[in-house]
């Protein structure tokens, strides 16, 4: 494990303050540690299948390309025609694969939807297993925090988009990995199962970013880097899975 969360602390500029891992572990807490993990598997999925619309397909073929729920029945990593469904296509969309071959972004990120779409499921069914109930709750500062950076050009809209998603998932590895010793074995043996899949998730972000920059992009990794480090340890009256230092606590 120490090999595999390496590159994962080195990448993010600060650890998870011990503050928020030990409200994290209260029991009363389990239910919304949970809701909020079972929201950001399904946002990071929302987030790959728009970037695979916006990135990967031509601005008028974009409706080709299933809705979310389709890729949750697929069992392996769907070739170019399955991406789209397996849809008919008439003569004058057959230039879409020509697209999708040429675009790095699709693979990661189809493999990523459906990876964070089964981390839902199994999430789910341990909250079933407890008898959590799947409610709504409102989302935390983090990913806003971030998103508020993102420039508005291309290509430095795509490359500030895809450096946040590695920090978002290298921080949720950070996070399983701290969290799993504190937890019952069941749900602690869960988190550390989840570890090398997260840590791919950032690496191909983070590839992704080098590959459509085209250029040295370790400035703006580093602005992302201190942003992210500010909302993991400042003060948070909020908790959540990617909540900052709670208020509560003297330290902060």
């Amino acid at each position: 494990m120490d090999a595999l969360l390496a590159p994962v602390k080195a990448f993010l500029q600060c650890e998870t303050p011990d503050e928020w891992i030990a409200v994290a572990c209260l029991p009363e807490n389990l239910p919304i540690l949970l809701i909020d993990h079972a929201n950001c598997e399904t946002k990071a999925a929302m987030t790959a299948h728009s970037l695979v619309r916006r990135y990967c397909l031509p601005k008028g073929k974009r409706h080709l390309l299933p809705k979310l729920d389709f890729y949750r029945e697929l069992e392996a990593l769907p070739e170019k025609a399955e991406v789209l469904g397996k849809r008919t296509m008439a003569e004058g969309d057959r230039s879409v694969f020509a697209e999708l071959e040429r675009n790095p972004l699709l693979f990661p990120m189809v493999r990523l939807i459906q990876e964070e779409l089964h981390h839902f499921e199994q999430v789910l069914e341990i909250m079933n297993e407890r008898g959590i109930a799947y409610e709504a709750v409102s989302a935390s500062r983090y990913a806003r925090g971030m998103m508020g950076a993102v420039r508005t050009h291309e290509p430095a809209t795509i490359v500030d988009k895809l450096i946040i998603g590695a920090y978002i998932e290298a921080r949720s590895c950070e996070r399983f990995a701290k969290l799993a010793p504190h937890l019952d074995e069941a749900l602690g043996r869960f988190y550390v199962s989840l570890l090398r899949s997260e840590a791919r998730h950032y690496q191909d972000y983070l590839a992704l970013a080098e590959q459509f920059a085209g250029a040295d992009i370790s400035e703006r990794i580093r602005f992302f880097g201190e942003l992210e480090a500010a909302l993991i340890c400042s003060p948070d009256e909020q908790f959540r899975f990617h909540s900052g230092c709670p208020v509560k606590t003297d330290s902060c």
